[in-house]
């Protein structure tokens, strides 16, 4: 079975930096888009970045110059790299993936979620 594997994540000062990173674990054949959501408390799940296999990147507007995503294709591990952290991105961050495993090559890629990791941001 995938699962996606988090780390990073943490309690850090206003202005400080983060490096999430998230790599799955199984029969992989294959990983296409992969990204980070976050969830603060009381508000709906949002994206913060998505790449694509080719290295296109989106981001949201709130984390953009502040952010950065990037992967190792030959690893299939996405990092997010936090800079200027406010108290605004403290959050659940959950990584997600779309895999093609090795038993359903046929039935293409499928996406898949982190149990995510917490970042805080506070003085």
């Amino acid at each position: 079975q995938v699962q996606l594997v988090e780390s990073g994540g943490g309690l850090v000062q206003p202005g400080g930096s983060l490096r999430l990173s998230c790599y799955p674990t199984g029969s992989i054949f294959s990983v296409d888009d992969m990204g980070w959501y976050r969830q603060a408390p009381g508000k709906q799940r949002e994206l913060v970045a998505r790449i694509t296999r080719g290295g296109n990147t989106v981001y949201a507007d709130s984390v953009k110059g502040r952010f950065t995503i990037a992967r190792d294709n030959a690893k299939n591990t996405v990092f997010l790299q936090m800079n200027s952290l406010k108290p605004d991105d403290t959050g659940v961050y959950s990584c997600t993936a779309e895999v093609v495993s090795i038993t359903s090559i046929a039935e293409g890629s499928r996406g898949y979620w982190g149990q995510g990791t917490q970042v805080t941001v506070s003085s």
